[in-house]
């Protein structure tokens, strides 16, 4: 037996592109890479290919970039063609596996049939807490103590495959999502290659998810930036955290949409009504909060660089006494 096997690939963000890496590392053959279109993005707007086609690119594998799976959805040419180009890789050059990270399309269950060993997804939770969409924001706002990365067989449900391989990761007390991101995407990549040599060596051993403590992951709407002063500081912390990078936790102040990038919770009672600034220097804006005190270290106005407390205040006076607005839901760009 050959020691690689040939893997299809299919994944979009930076999460993946570290994955497909791992895998062409490890020696493996990807005859085929789909990933999505590319899209509009930075201040021109100019289109962007993913960081998994850049990658794909980088080592001359063919990609396909479908608007869709679906051979009776909206973009049936598309998945058609996907089709054909997932049959050529099966048949011409005989891939065995497909292996899918942060796609952002639905796989039918003729993609799901098509590799001899199916398709292995790499999913950034402790299944089945966490399905869906943003599992590593939502582990973070939630404060989960751990987190980590599945390895799991699909199926046609939303993350309800059986598991194949799983590995636990902490989550630090200052860990952002895009701290925590980069630790679970060089895990991912890791336990899939893992998978990948467990698979041909016949060993996988599918283990059903359980039916308690199944939670889903719903997608980060950018309405959700907007911070309550009401709740407790705690909870606006892990806020903080887990919208760092996207889409940034922001607090309004008369005219002004200000983001807040980095905070430490300090758990002081205080009597201020909830939004009150209570000092605010190079050590931070102190903020009260429903209950206790959120410490803003670091923070952007519209238009602005992110700066550390000191030179942000350095360029917008705050005086104790002013109030953030307690809830509103603000335009954040």
């Amino acid at each position: 037996m050959s020691s690689s096997l040939r893997v299809i690939f299919a994944g979009t963000p930076e999460f993946a592109a570290e994955a497909l890496a791992q895998i062409l590392a490890a020696g493996h053959t990807v005859p085929l890479v789909l990933t999505q279109p590319d899209r509009p993005a930075g201040r021109g707007m100019k289109l962007q290919a993913s960081a998994v086609k850049q990658l794909a690119v980088q080592h001359n594998i063919p990609v396909a970039q479908p608007l869709s799976l679906r051979l009776d959805g909206k973009y049936p040419d598309d998945a058609a063609a996907a089709q054909a180009a997932i049959a050529e890789a099966i048949t011409t050059h005989k891939a065995d596996v497909m292996v899918v990270a942060a796609y952002g399309l639905i796989l039918p269950q003729w993609t799901l049939d098509a590799p001899r060993l199916g398709c292995l997804n790499i999913h950034a939770s402790l299944l089945p807490r966490w399905r869906g969409a943003a599992p590593i924001h939502r582990a973070i706002e939630a404060g989960d103590a751990q987190t980590g990365v599945v390895i799991m067989q699909m199926d046609a449900g939303l993350d309800t495959g059986d598991m194949l391989l799983t590995d636990v990761l902490d989550i630090a007390a200052d860990d952002t999502t895009a701290s925590l991101h980069d630790r679970l995407a060089d895990m991912g990549g890791a336990l899939v290659v893992r998978a990948l040599a467990d698979a041909q060596a016949g060993k996988l051993q599918p283990v059903k998810q359980p039916e308690a403590g199944i939670t889903y992951a719903h997608k980060i709407e950018k309405n959700e930036a907007a911070v309550d002063w009401q709740q407790p500081a705690e909870a606006i912390g892990r806020r903080v955290r887990a919208f760092n990078p996207f889409p940034a936790a922001s607090a309004q102040l008369g005219a002004d949409t200000i983001k807040l990038w980095r905070a430490t919770v300090d758990n002081t009672a205080h009597h201020k009504p909830a939004g009150t600034v209570l000092s605010a220097d190079a050590q931070g804006v102190r903020v009260a909060c429903g209950q206790g005190v959120l410490c803003v270290t670091e923070l952007q106005r519209a238009g602005g660089k992110r700066l550390s407390a000191a030179d942000f205040l350095h360029g917008f006076a705050l005086t104790p006494g002013q109030c953030f607005e307690p809830h509103v839901s603000h335009k954040v760009d």
